[in-house]
């Protein structure tokens, strides 16, 4: 039923007429309705900065337009000035003539006089004046060589010697370290001079003997030192360098 109603109402299909006559009933009442297209207003605030933007540069261009006319202008000012100097300069030296030497006279050597040959003779290029210098500064350099040998001689020479602590083992803890301490004293050595000593611990009860000497090079080495204390064997179970400084 309904589809049949439908079907016979054409006033859908035809909206377009409707709407059409309904504007122009409304445009004969109230009058012809202008329509205008107004742009939103972020594309109008574009428009605006792009021109703004347009203008900001056209003026920045023609300032610098500006100043090029003016510097080219200075640089046409400054040839100009130049070409004149130079024009100047060039028309003051063709003026001037250059100065001619005159040619240098050649004139014979005029021979000498028999008297002055004899002049010339009796002067000395190598002159005994010389000989005399050279002879007294060898004997300056004689003397202060013989001075200098002769200090040399009385200045006394330089004795190298070495600070040794010995590390002096004993063969357990029973053994007398006073009578030990007293055996390596007794090593006396044309060179050597013993220092102060202590005991310290080793392990187990057993101590050992530190001792400090002094001695020259040239007269005492450690290999000397150890042999002469290992002689006490009955104390004396080994000896070893602990330090060894130069003085």
């Amino acid at each position: 039923m309904a589809v049949n109603f439908l079907r016979e109402e054409k006033i859908w299909f035809d909206k377009c007429k409707y709407d059409e006559a309904e504007m122009q009933y409304y445009e004969r009442l109230n009058g012809p309705v202008t329509r205008t297209v107004q742009n939103p207003p972020a594309t109008q605030s574009a428009v605006q900065g792009a021109d703004v933007e347009l203008c900001s540069r056209v003026t920045s261009l023609e300032k610098e337009n500006q100043s090029l006319h003016k510097e080219m202008e200075d640089l046409r000012l400054a040839l100009s000035k130049l070409e004149v100097r130079l024009l100047t300069v060039e028309r003051s030296s063709a003026s001037i003539k250059p100065a001619v030497c005159p040619p240098a006279l050649h004139s014979k050597p005029v021979p000498k006089t028999p008297e002055e040959d004899d002049d010339d003779d009796d002067i000395d290029l190598f002159g005994s004046s010389e000989e005399e210098d050279d002879a007294e500064t060898e004997k300056i350099r004689e003397e202060r060589l013989r001075q200098y040998a002769a200090k040399k001689s009385t200045k006394p020479a330089l004795i190298a010697k070495s600070s040794i602590l010995l590390d002096v083992k004993p063969w357990d803890d029973e053994t007398d370290m006073v009578k030990l301490e007293e055996c390596v004293r007794t090593v006396q050595v044309n060179g050597l001079l013993w220092g102060a000593s202590k005991l310290v611990p080793v392990g187990y009860g057993i101590k050992k003997l530190q001792i400090q000497c002094v001695v020259e090079d040239d007269k005492v080495g450690t290999d000397l030192l150890e042999e002469e204390i290992t002689k006490f064997d009955d104390y004396v179970q080994s000896v070893d360098v602990a330090a060894f400084n130069k003085i």
